[in-house]
């Protein structure tokens, strides 16, 4: 889309559709603040998009940090939950901090540990977002298959990697790659080129 269109329309386009929150804008301050990368706006409004239209009992998020992109699936759930796992606590408490100001934190399941690991809990999953470890994403979606409802729709984030999906030195780029074509093989895919690259897959 960046190919096609300049800045400032690129702008208007983020601007007009971006979901205007408090909190939101408290996260994105924190995030900046604390060099801690997050999705963009528009990305955000798409998660919380696709939310209300498949109205899902179950979303699971791998690699939650702290819960910027879990909040705008929560804004969108009406009586589903989301499941934010990350392997720092620190980052787990920090997401509760924002959900509770949010007053979210009972559309909220909170863990710390190994998100794969954790995610086997789960059974039925309507929306899996993928935001963990990019070496791990094939990992991932092969070993929660199985725990996936029937029309279950998997989103990843970073699939474009900065713009370096294509280099032949960079090992995340190659199993990146990797996960992609699986993605493309196995399920109705699409990459959507917005932030560092969505892609959104259904079985």
């Amino acid at each position: 889309m960046s190919a096609i269109f300049g800045k400032e329309i690129l702008d208007y386009i983020y601007n007009l559709f971006s979901l205007e929150d408090e909190v939101l804008k408290e996260m994105e301050r924190f995030g900046k603040e604390n060099d801690f990368p997050i999705i963009d706006r528009y990305s955000g409004s798409f998660l919380n998009l696709i939310t209300k239209i498949k109205k899902p009992e179950l979303v699971v998020e791998l690699g939650s940090g702290f819960g910027y992109s879990a909040y705008y699936f929560a804004k969108a759930l009406e009586n589903g939950k989301v499941v934010l796992i990350d392997y720092q606590e620190r980052n787990i408490e920090r997401a509760r901090y924002f959900f509770e100001k949010g007053g979210l934190t009972d559309k909220a399941e909170f863990r710390v540990g190994d998100a794969v690991e954790i995610a086997k809990e789960y059974k039925d999953i309507d929306i899996l977002f993928l935001d963990l470890e990019k070496l791990r994403y094939l990992e991932a979606v092969k070993t929660l298959e199985e725990n996936l409802s029937e029309d279950a729709i998997i989103i990843a984030d970073n699939v474009l990697w900065h713009g370096n999906i294509l280099s032949e030195t960079d090992r995340k780029a190659e199993r990146l790659r990797e996960f992609n074509s699986y993605m493309s093989e196995r399920y109705r895919s699409i990459i959507i080129p917005v932030g560092d690259g969505l892609l959104l897959s259904v079985k």
